[in-house]
């Protein structure tokens, strides 16, 4: 298993503040139906987005067009192979183009463009990702053709239109759609001094029907504080469906955060996807026994906080959550003797309530009234190798809601790894006893009544990040990691 160490793009000139969350199971999208349009703005447009998938092997939109129930729609999706598939049909036929690379990285941001130009002499399709060419159709559409995206017919991203369905499991961050204009991945994007695809603020126009979306409102209706707000000046503004407000958040391919990868098997046979949700920020065992899973950042060194939110469903069962080495066992310290795990259980058996460190997999219980629906903390200093838990804003060996630990009074010695540690989750269910785990490594899949961040001004958590610990994403880890 490769675990990245930033596992994103960075870049200086931070443009890109807000992402749009995707949940499968919610079946969500943005639909606006397309007026005023003409023939000669059809004949070429540009496609600019950057997305991070959270699960791979299914049939994910990223936009569509075309007219419910009938089979004349441009699409442009991920494939169950993990290509992304440019599907155009017009009066003419059908053309495709698709990648020759598959797309299975879950910890990090691609940049997908898809530049269309009828009226060339050739390559009249082009897809490019993180500024690689993928593939192309360079003779197959007729010269001059029109397709239907600009065309008056409802436009959805994150949903195909035709049918609805193919829903979208990814996050989304901004989102240029250009009509009338073919332009190639140098307008959206550059590389920097490491060598690394970044975005570049695009400044150029729109055409009549164009939009860009950015994703900072929260409203859900279709208009300049909503979801699918339009910046570009044309007022193309999207309607939000079967999304909500705790979908916007902060993770974005110029600041990359922690989330569950979705893709590690954790018994080396069976993968435990099914068990993720809200772009990789909440687990819920779906079948009986002990599921596990892991993060996308490898941690070497840095001092770390990161929050998580445990709900008893049913009469509930155990969770642990913590740190594991990157090359350990899987099964936090149930039974696998080269498995160091370091962190917390969490227990809501029967009548018990109850918060457990967990050091090197030996339980002890340091908050008995631990409820469903509290916040557990950590804060973590892999440069002296320590760690510290608490509870809805109380260190327990602090005995009080003050951000400075004590460096002489922590709750666990981490031992030393040679290759680093990840984080490390799971959890049991019997029958329909259960517990869902809300991670938050900064970037929150569920509502913060408070909002704090830390020193940098980086995350958004429920309580005080303590003094010289930092939220867990790629800034903070190319800075203090």
């Amino acid at each position: 298993m490769v675990f990245p160490i930033v596992g994103g793009n960075q870049s200086t000139g931070d443009f890109i503040t807000n992402s749009l969350a995707f949940e499968l199971t919610d079946t969500p999208y943005l639909n606006k139906t397309i007026s005023s349009s003409n023939a000669s703005v059809r004949r070429q447009v540009t496609i600019s987005t950057w997305i991070k998938r959270c699960r791979t092997g299914t049939f994910q939109t990223i936009i569509s067009a075309g007219t419910n129930g009938a089979d004349t729609s441009d699409d442009v999706s991920f494939q169950t192979s993990d290509k992304i598939l440019i599907d155009l049909i017009t009066s003419q036929g059908r053309y495709q183009a698709q990648s020759s690379g598959v797309f299975r990285d879950v910890a990090a941001w691609y940049h997908v463009v898809v530049k269309i130009d009828t009226t060339a002499g050739s390559n009249r399709i082009l897809l490019y990702v993180n500024n690689e060419l993928q593939a192309t159709n360079s003779t197959g559409i007729p010269q001059n053709d029109t397709i239907s995206f600009t065309a008056d017919l409802p436009h959805e991203i994150g949903r195909r239109s035709v049918n609805n369905g193919s829903p979208a499991d990814y996050y989304m961050a901004e989102f240029n759609f250009l009509d009338g204009l073919s332009y190639d991945p140098s307008y959206f994007g550059e590389t920097n001094d490491n060598g690394v695809w970044v975005p570049k603020k695009y400044a150029g126009g729109y055409g009549t029907n164009g939009f860009h979306l950015e994703f900072k409102e929260t409203g859900t209706s279709a208009n300049a504080t909503g979801i699918g707000a339009d910046t570009s000046g044309n007022g193309n503004h999207f309607t939000p469906n079967n999304l909500a407000a705790t979908d916007i958040g902060i993770d974005t391919p110029q600041n990359n955060y922690c989330t569950i990868n979705s893709i590690f098997a954790d018994d080396g046979n069976n993968l435990v996807v099914a068990d993720f949700s809200q772009g990789n920020r909440k687990m819920l065992s779906t079948v009986d026994g002990w599921k596990f899973g892991r993060g996308t950042f490898l941690l070497e060194a840095g001092k770390w906080y990161v929050e998580v939110k445990a709900t008893e469903a049913g009469s509930g069962q155990n969770g642990r959550f913590g740190l594991q080495p990157s090359q350990g066992g899987i099964t936090l310290g149930n039974s696998d003797d080269n498995d160091t795990f370091e962190g917390i259980n969490v227990g809501f058996d029967g009548s018990n309530t109850l918060l457990q460190k967990l050091d090197t997999g030996s339980g002890s219980t340091i908050f008995s009234d631990f409820a469903s629906g509290n916040t557990a903390m950590l804060a973590i200093d892999l440069d002296n190798n320590k760690m510290w838990i608490g509870k809805e804003g109380t260190w327990y060996n602090n005995n009080n809601a003050s951000t400075t630990l004590s460096s002489s009074n922590h709750d666990i010695a981490l031992p030393t790894v040679s290759l680093g540690w990840v984080f490390g989750l799971g959890m049991t269910r019997n029958g329909s006893d259960n517990i869902t785990f809300e991670y938050n490594w900064g970037n929150p899949a569920h509502a913060i009544s408070s909002g704090n961040s830390d020193a940098d001004g980086h995350g958004n958590f429920e309580f005080a990040v303590p003094d010289g610990f930092f939220a867990v994403n790629s800034k903070n880890l190319a800075e203090y990691g």
